[in-house]
């Protein structure tokens, strides 16, 4: 297991509804699986500094002894709190973006060296389609919703390459499949 001390390898952002209830009843425990295994294969953990799915990330990478980074739409603590009402729980660091969610999401993006898509929605694939233009390496996490669908024929329809997109439904496996896009991307 990775210190919050040593030096992390690998920012992988976090992506999924902050509204789970149309995910099935295990998105939580999958969701905290991810995070858990960032930090054990030596990543830290981005996110929207949100609910949902990318804050049970966060917990898992906080649980697993991590860094957990949230970058929020609001421009200050108390608009984070009192305006988005979202959580300050389970991240180190929140960067205050004040860009909204439409802004917010592409600088998460940027600042990811991979994403990680769980079950989520329109600012979901707002944040895939941000890290599919940005050549991103991704994983999709495959289970009981319709995100993982959606994405394959979004991707099949473009007519613009597969990307550098895995597929799987275990965390574990997912996570080392993204780190190896990552290492992959990096030596080449």
């Amino acid at each position: 297991m990775m210190k919050v001390s040593e030096k992390a390898q690998y920012k992988i952002a976090i992506s999924g509804a902050s509204e789970t209830s149309h995910c099935g009843p295990n998105i939580h425990e999958l969701s905290e699986q991810i995070g858990r295994e960032i930090v054990k294969q030596g990543g830290v953990v981005i996110t929207g500094a949100t609910t949902g799915a990318p804050y049970w990330a966060a917990k898992g990478a906080k649980e697993e002894g991590g860094l957990s980074i949230g970058f929020s739409p609001a421009a200050s603590e108390k608009e984070h709190l009192k305006v988005y009402r979202l959580p300050t729980d389970y991240f180190d660091v929140i960067v205050y973006t004040g860009f909204n969610y439409s802004g917010r999401n592409l600088i998460l993006m940027r600042a990811a060296d991979a994403v990680i898509v769980a079950c989520g929605r329109m600012g979901t694939l707002n944040e895939f389609t941000i890290a599919f233009e940005d050549k991103k390496p991704i994983g999709i996490l495959e289970g009981p919703w319709a995100t993982d669908e959606t994405i394959k024929e979004m991707v099949e329809q473009a007519h613009r390459g597969p990307g550098k997109i895995v597929y799987d439904p275990d965390p574990k496996s997912l996570v080392q499949k993204v780190i190896k896009l990552i290492e992959e991307e990096r030596s080449s």
